[in-house]
């Protein structure tokens, strides 16, 4: 089913659909970016359509919001572990196509990784439904077309924006109630057909373990400082490190957190004793590289990067996913597709 609103009555649906929903979608900090003259883009709570950021690239992903970047497991006092109420509200998260893809790797990770479901991170996608943003161009430094994650199937809800309206495709019967005294249109959701940034994967089964030590590395041991923009902006990095924190006024009394790391990031491979892995800078990007289109690839069926381009849009040294990519495979033999 599609409908066509205008921008007003759009606004009116979005507040019935928050009697129900908590709706999120990238919104842009004013002043929040790099510098005080710069803007951030990220994803938080939205109430109009006046709110939500569709014409730029959000800078951080989607997945803050069932992955967060601190998240208090359990508080501890005394000899009694108590579990944070956690709220019971569905939410739409707006997003494009690639992101959809992305929260489907990160699934993966927490969900089909093991015998055991992560509980903290099912509570919270349980309750999420996608809506899917059309992009009916492609961004800077995005390479989706490439990844095969241009095109999305599993939302709830589909829109394209225009200046005035806004035509709305809708999947889940559920939020056709929402709609069901507008006029009924053809329409579908709009896809990115073709990128400036073209990728070609490698075949993981052409990659001997002899390649992790290829020279290519050592560049990238040059160039990279360890800041881990890359891993905190990309949508499918998922890892994390646990903190348990007892409070100076009572130490009997703490919390466990989690907390976001990243393996280009200085520690993220210590261990006692004073033992670290991977402290040149290379290794790292071979170690995250291999693990994007390498590893994930074999266990999972597709490749972890999903071309969103985050990653080059925020190096500071300028250094390149996508032609490190292009790089690996021009060395180890392209995927026959």
């Amino acid at each position: 089913m599609g409908y066509e609103l205008s921008n007003a009555k759009f606004d009116e649906i979005l507040v019935e659909l928050s009697k129900e929903y908590e709706i999120l979608a990238p919104f842009k900090v004013k002043g929040g970016g790099r510098y005080s003259d710069t803007d951030n883009i990220k994803y938080k709570k939205v109430k109009t359509l006046n709110d939500i950021e569709y014409r730029q690239k959000s800078m951080f992903s989607a997945k803050e919001v069932v992955f967060p970047a601190t998240e208090t497991l359990f508080h501890i006092q005394n000899d009694e572990v108590i579990e944070p109420v956690h709220t019971s509200k569905k939410r739409l998260v707006f997003l494009r196509a690639c992101d959809i893809h992305a929260m489907d790797r990160v699934d993966n990770i927490f969900l089909k990784n093991g015998l055991i479901e992560d509980p903290y991170y099912k509570k919270k996608r349980d309750e999420v439904s996608f809506v899917l943003m059309g992009c009916p161009k492609s961004f800077e430094n995005c390479f989706c077309v490439s990844m095969g994650t241009n095109i999305a199937k599993e939302y709830s809800m589909g829109i394209d924006f225009r200046e005035e309206n806004v035509k709305v495709e809708i999947k889940d019967k559920s939020l056709a109630k929402y709609f069901e005294s507008q006029n009924e249109i053809p329409f579908e959701t709009s896809f990115v057909l073709e990128n400036d940034t073209k990728v070609a994967t490698p075949n993981p089964e052409n990659i001997d373990p002899s390649f992790f030590n290829d020279e290519m590395w050592e560049d990238y041991a040059k160039r990279c400082i360890g800041c881990g923009r890359c891993n905190f902006s990309c949508p499918t990095c998922s890892c994390f490190t646990t903190t348990d924190i007892s409070y100076d006024d009572n130490s009997e009394v703490g919390e466990r957190r989690r907390v976001w790391a990243g393996c280009h990031v200085d520690k993220f491979t210590d261990m006692a004793g004073g033992h670290s892995f991977r402290n040149d800078y290379g290794s790292r990007m071979r170690y995250k590289t291999m693990h994007k289109v390498y590893d994930y690839k074999k266990k999972f069926g597709d490749h972890m990067c999903v071309g969103c381009g985050r990653c080059d849009d925020r190096c500071p040294e300028y250094i390149s996913f996508a032609n490190c990519i292009n790089k690996v495979t021009e060395k180890t033999g392209k995927e026959v597709l």
